[in-house]
């Protein structure tokens, strides 16, 4: 299926269009580009400025209503402003987190203090967010966390450690799962509580070193962080209902615009094909046929499920489609170089720091594509109990 555009949604579109074209032809032409998979560390400063700059012109949280801080928007023009931002080639987000994952969850689940006290901060671009949910022993089994936290009077002092925490060293605020009853197994007895970053001798967040040499990612310590009064989001033992209601949150409109993302870097990697004769390897070239067909189907799926609701499969469906797919590109991408795929872009020595260029680092980087945000195996388990009707897999 596609979309039927109305004429509404194309003024909103010249709106946007104009609005990214001036921003991004001035102050912010630095960062054009910049951010992303793989980048994330790249420009922070500069994309800060950029989120505020985004609050002030009423483009964040498109369709949560005037009531918490910003314009509405419908399910349309919010795609619109996707693929606009997409296209105009505008930073990568340092506040998607904040915007995509904790506020739609707050909208659904949260008191009405909580909401006037978040969403407008996130509106204006002023306070990030990052996600506390895996943990070493626990991976992509999230029922299976060791993090607690214990009542404190009103508040709760929150201990343990996360882990592949992106966004942590920069974030103001992390919304933690976390077990509030000891007694209680797996899914049961889980809190989701909302923990502001600092607290100094409380938090300790270290960088993670990857292939690419970067650190996009982050561990968490928690030594009795507090979580105060009126932070905790659905009730005490709620959190296993409130984490699933967020995790169904990553399809719809930011998997479209991912999927923009997506076009552009396969139309780099064929255009590549072409100028380097790469292409006429007939195997080559039947895989970079097969990528784009792959792509629109990941599209039709997106459009399939958009602002549907109940769809138990469909979070998972879109991971395992666009995880797999966004790693076969980075593999592409490195076949179309050949030999030079190799080669860094810079001479790598004691004195001089390891570096890679953009397909370097999207080739290393997608590796992890098929684990973060819940494994391959753990999505297809899903599918299997949840869609299949398929015996549950014994966990101890």
């Amino acid at each position: 299926m596609e979309f039927g555009f109305g004429v509404a949604d194309d003024e909103f579109r010249g709106e946007a269009r104009a609005w990214l074209g001036e921003r991004l032809g001035g102050r912010f032409a630095g960062v054009r580009g910049v951010g992303g998979p793989g980048s994330e560390h790249l420009g922070v400063g500069e994309r800060r400025a950029w989120e505020r700059e985004l609050g002030k012109g009423g483009w964040v949280g498109l369709g949560w209503g005037e009531a918490y801080g910003n314009r509405s928007a419908t399910l349309t023009q919010q795609v619109v402003w996707a693929e606009e931002y997409a296209r105009a080639r505008a930073p990568g987000r340092v506040g998607h987190i904040g915007e995509n994952l904790l506020a739609p969850t707050l909208i659904a689940y949260g008191d009405e203090a909580q909401k006037r006290r978040f969403l407008p901060a996130v509106a204006r671009g002023e306070e990030l967010w990052c996600q506390g949910y895996s943990e070493p022993e626990a991976g992509s089994d999230l029922a299976g966390l060791r993090t607690v936290a214990v009542r404190d009077g009103a508040d709760y002092r929150v201990s343990g450690q996360k882990i592949w925490t992106s966004l942590a060293v920069e974030a103001d605020w992390c919304f933690v799962l976390a077990r509030t009853d000891r007694g209680a197994r797996r899914h049961r007895g889980l809190s989701f509580l909302l923990v502001a970053m600092d607290q100094p001798g409380r938090i300790e967040v270290r960088p993670i070193r990857q292939l690419s040499g970067t650190a996009e990612f982050n561990e968490v310590f928690f030594d009795g962080a507090v979580a105060r009064a009126g932070h905790l989001v659905g009730g005490e033992g709620a959190g296993w209902r409130v984490a699933m209601g967020l995790l169904a949150q990553e399809r719809g409109v930011s998997t479209l615009v991912q999927q923009i993302g997506f076009a552009a870097e396969l139309g780099e990697v064929v255009e590549a094909a072409v100028r380097g004769g790469a292409v006429r390897d007939p195997v080559l070239r039947e895989q970079l046929v097969r990528q784009w067909a792959e792509l629109k189907v990941m599209r039709w799926n997106a459009l399939r499920t958009l602002g549907a609701a109940g769809d138990a499969g469909a979070p998972s469906v879109a991971k395992l489609l666009w995880g797999g797919w966004h790693q076969r590109l980075g593999e592409l991408a490195m076949r179309v170089r050949g030999a030079a795929a190799a080669v860094g872009p810079a001479d790598w020595s004691a004195r001089a720091p390891y570096e890679l260029d953009a397909w370097q680092r999207l080739s290393l980087f997608t590796r992890a594509d098929t684990i973060y945000g819940g494994s391959d195996e753990i999505q297809r388990n899903i599918i299997a109990e949840r869609v299949l009707g398929l015996p549950r897999q014994e966990r101890s």
